[in-house]
């Protein structure tokens, strides 16, 4: 989606049909050359003189905003024909109701957008109008707190109403330092559902806010736009075609320093820079084809050749396999192995874990090591395979088993542990000795030294294990593959 940016006419038209509609030209040619970067819209106000001025007050020119909207008034004909000049001119069509009547007026008159301004955004009688229409919402909200805005939000999204908020300041000029732009980011967290925009009022010549404002992803800006003349002058906040042609190109300038939203695609000049700089891998000694490098196998050093496994390819999630021989201190290439990339499943697997876990309500400590059984490999852990937790490991031990539903743990001993069962959540088959007996939550089963067991579970199951202290080679499988594979284990410290 394009930002949209929407030139606010106000009473710039000062009351005369014909610079009304040679402002929108003026523009249509100052914004022709962004028009891949914006989309643009002209915005209007609407005021029912008639009643929206109470009647001791109209005629007089002594307060300042009566005699400007006197002063300006514009027939219901003038209107249709300065939207009418929009559309001709590929604008789309906005205007800011101050009255109930003008709601009516603006869904006359085929406006695309309805406009609540800053001073009007907890008008609840002309709020309750304006969700009649079916247009989309643009909500200024000047000096307007948390709670006002909150309502609003609320207000809108009950109804159903594509709303749009936007970050204001009203002093007309803003300066400077009271722009206030992070209010941006500060909408965009409260409101993650509502888009969120810039209107904006500072001097016509900076350029350097909706640099700011789009930094802040900001995607709608309102900006008043004038054209001077030798009978019309501008106001201090209203912008010139020059100086609105000026605008555009900073903010295309900003959307083509920050980028894609998504991650970017490295150029090749910047991939082949930072290749020179990397590690590559070389063999420690003669290695033949089929070789699963470990650690054990290769060391890393600078400069790489093209084409070489780097340190930046070595992973515990990857393991790379020799498709070919490779002699003592060659550089490993890429085309000389085979790279399996395990990340997703061991992501899937503690995924499923913690989901486990909270379904058995089941609270560990905050830095509890996760280890990852995967007795004959990491594709077949759906099957095969088993999740410990170690609580603690001294000379008791304490842990955490965790299976996946449809998960058996191959059968094994050990010689020196003892251990303890007690089921905390989910079912299993045990098997002691094959002889197979079910256990549920609260049962307690203890293995002693040298008896053989096996674990399967149809449900997940969740249970303590209570031993010995645990002694890392004192595992021993009947299956002899098993104690053959060094890569069936995985161990993440940061997991919960």
């Amino acid at each position: 989606m394009k930002p949209l940016v929407i030139f606010e006419m106000a009473n710039n038209h000062m009351g005369d049909i014909v610079h009304g509609m040679a402002i929108i030209k003026a523009f249509t040619d100052a914004v022709a050359p962004y028009r891949n970067t914006f989309d643009f819209a002209f915005k209007l106000q609407y005021r029912d003189l008639d009643t929206f001025i109470r009647p001791d007050y109209r005629g007089r020119s002594d307060i300042k905003y009566v005699k400007r909207f006197e002063e300006t008034r514009l027939t219901d004909a003038d209107f249709r024909r300065l939207i009418e000049t929009m559309r001709e001119q590929g604008f789309r069509t906005v205007c800011t109701p101050f009255d109930e009547a003008s709601v009516a007026r603006i869904e006359a008159h085929g406006i695309d957008i309805v406009k609540i301004a800053s001073c009007a955004l907890t008008d609840w009688p002309l709020l309750e109008r304006i969700a009649l229409c079916k247009l989309p919402i643009i909500a200024s909200t000047a000096a307007s707190g948390v709670e006002d805005i909150d309502a609003v939000v609320s207000f809108f999204q009950h109804r159903q109403k594509q709303l749009t908020l936007m970050h204001c300041v009203g002093e007309y000029p803003t300066p400077d330092e009271h722009l206030a732009i992070r209010q941006i980011e500060l909408l965009r967290q409260r409101y993650p559902d509502v888009r969120i925009g810039f209107s904006t009022h500072e001097q016509p010549d900076n350029t350097v806010a909706i640099m700011l404002a789009l930094a802040n992803r900001a995607m709608v800006f309102e900006k008043h736009v004038g054209l001077p003349t030798e009978r019309y002058a501008n106001n201090a906040y209203s912008a010139s075609p020059p100086q609105i042609a000026a605008w555009l190109a900073a903010g295309r300038r900003a959307l083509d320093m920050l980028g894609p939203t998504e991650r970017y695609e490295p150029t090749e000049a910047e991939r082949d820079g930072l290749m020179a700089l990397k590690r590559g891998a070389f063999a420690r000694r003669n290695l033949p084809a089929g070789t699963i490098l470990s650690a054990n196998d290769v060391f890393f050093a600078f400069p790489p050749d093209a084409g070489q496994v780097t340190a930046n390819d070595w992973s515990k999630y990857v393991s790379h396999t020799l498709t070919e021989p490779v002699t003592a201190d060659a550089p490993i290439m890429a085309r000389q192995t085979t790279a399996q990339h395990h990340r997703q499943h061991v992501m899937a697997a503690v995924k499923a874990v913690r989901s486990l876990l909270r379904e058995g309500n089941v609270i560990l400590p905050g830095l509890s090591e996760l280890e990852i059984s995967h007795h004959y490999g990491l594709e077949s852990f759906d099957r095969f395979g088993l999740t410990m937790i170690t609580i603690v490991n001294r000379e008791y031990c304490k842990k955490v088993l965790v299976m996946l539903p449809g998960q058996t743990h191959p059968e094994q001993y050990h010689r020196q542990k003892e251990e303890t069962f007690v089921v905390l959540h989910g079912t299993m088959t045990l098997k002691l000795d094959g002889a197979a007996q079910k256990v549920k939550p609260g049962d307690v089963v203890t293995v002693e030294r040298g008896v053989r067991h096996e674990f399967h579970t149809e449900t997940g199951v969740v249970f303590e294990e209570i031993s010995s202290t645990h002694i890392k080679d004192d595992s021993f499988y009947t299956d002899p593959t098993i104690a053959a594979n060094t890569q069936r284990k995985t161990h993440l410290a940061y997991w919960m």
